[in-house]
């Protein structure tokens, strides 16, 4: 029998060493990860959730690469509605969304992944910090429809 959704926590973890193609193998394990537990658990996971959630997984990897030095932890867990996104790094230095600046180049990616999740937090650890984002799996809207901006 195939537990429900809600009777046990469904995740997948992975260490990644920091290296350059840590990046797309995240990306590639949160993409599998969002495919499994809607072909498997049948959680209803639209396609956009797959793709905003590889991206910010895409940007939050990044920059614990960029920073920290090692490995990187990524875990992926199914939590209601919701799929939390945590990456555990060494560096302890909490990061700080910037302002808005249209004329910056790069450095956007934390506004990214805030602007898209329906929650974020940074916390420090005993050692280093763990960065949490947790993304809708379904779109907001019937697909095909458009939010009226008035």
């Amino acid at each position: 029998m195939t537990p429900h959704p809600h009777d046990a926590p469904l995740g997948t973890a992975v260490a990644l060493d920091g290296q350059g193609a840590c990046i797309a193998e995240a990306r590639h394990l949160a993409a599998g990860f969002l495919t499994r537990m809607r072909v498997e658990h049948g959680i209803a996971v639209s396609q956009r959730a797959v793709e905003v959630t590889q991206l910010v997984v895409s940007e939050l990897v990044t920059n614990a690469q960029k920073y920290a030095a090692g490995p990187i932890l990524l875990d992926l867990r199914i939590a209601g509605d919701l799929v939390e996104v945590q990456v555990w790094d060494s560096d302890p230095v909490l990061p700080v969304a910037r302002s808005v600046d249209a004329g910056r180049v790069g450095q956007h990616g934390l506004e990214i992944v805030i602007a898209l999740c329906q929650g974020f937090e940074a916390m420090r650890e005993p050692v280093g910090k763990r960065l949490t984002a947790r993304l809708a799996l379904a779109d907001e809207q019937p697909s095909g429809g458009t939010r009226d901006s008035r």
